[in-house]
């Protein structure tokens, strides 16, 4: 965990963030934007990263993101700078197929982080990142907020598993 003491200050949260917070205060994906030399924006889906970010991959980061506690979601830190691993159509079917047969319905939180640790090594693996230019990134993106957090939007799995979701569908008379 030493190797990421460079980011241990970024705090994750639950959703999709307008702009970090001086805390950082994003989901994982805005945070591997970051880290990966991209400009901060907000990622209500998996479809909104760069192309160089494994969609399947992602999905199972932003789904362990937004079901997990505060502290639990803190654990994700370690694999914000190996999301930025996209690979042929072949691969990217290969990795889909490997989350759907061990996360079906709900999983606790450690059988998702072993899911997302054995997809990894699956096919291309992110370009290793200079500790220093990431913490550059990250700081970057946090001391351009006005804000002392982020401002959280609703994540779509909230909202997809919540009755929010079903009160804003139906009209109740």
């Amino acid at each position: 965990m030493a190797q990421f003491d460079h980011i241990l200050n970024w705090k994750l949260k639950v959703g999709s963030h307008t702009f970090p917070g001086k805390d950082g205060g994003t989901c994982i994906n805005e945070a591997a934007i970051v880290a990966a030399g991209f400009d901060y924006q907000p990622v209500k889906s998996v479809d909104e990263m760069p192309s160089c970010f494994s969609r399947p991959i992602c999905r199972l980061a932003m789904r362990l993101n937004d079901e997990a506690d505060d502290e639990q979601r803190q654990r994700l830190l370690p694999f914000v700078t190996r999301l930025a691993c996209a690979d042929t159509e072949g691969v990217e079917r290969v990795r889909a197929l490997y989350i759907h047969t061990r996360v079906r319905g709900r999983v606790s939180f450690e059988d998702g982080l072993n899911v997302l640790e054995g997809v990894l090594a699956i096919g291309r693996q992110a370009e290793p990142l200079d500790a220093a230019d990431v913490s550059t990134r990250m700081g970057t993106a946090r001391s351009r907020s006005e804000h002392p957090t982020s401002v959280p939007e609703e994540s779509l799995a909230a909202l997809l598993t919540s009755w929010a979701w079903v009160k804003r569908k139906v009209k109740v008379f």
